[in-house]
């Protein structure tokens, strides 16, 4: 699924994600839910019809310029998550 609904908790957050070779790129907003079946019908259609060459020049072009990695613990053992910038702890925005 490219764009869809995840609920956490009492809250619910739309992802749009793609492949980025070798990332995976996504956004991620807490909103209310909807339904995003005809948008990552779309994005899918998208994907296939400009054959993942965006999506791939994209990846490599980030292996350039993604410096900044953290580290999350998880229950099932290490997750490195990459960053273009890294994220301002507190930061409202």
């Amino acid at each position: 699924m490219s764009n869809f609904n995840w609920k956490v908790g009492n809250s619910n957050y739309q992802i749009l994600r793609t492949g980025c070779f070798p990332y995976m790129k996504y956004h991620c907003s807490k909103r209310i839910p909807e339904d995003l079946e005809l948008s990552d019908k779309f994005m899918r259609v998208i994907k296939i019809v400009n054959l993942g060459i965006p999506c791939l020049l994209y990846g490599l072009a980030a292996t350039q310029l993604i410096k900044h990695k953290e580290i999350v613990y998880t229950n099932k053992g290490p997750v490195t998550i990459y960053f273009l910038l890294p994220e301002h702890k507190g930061s409202q925005y």
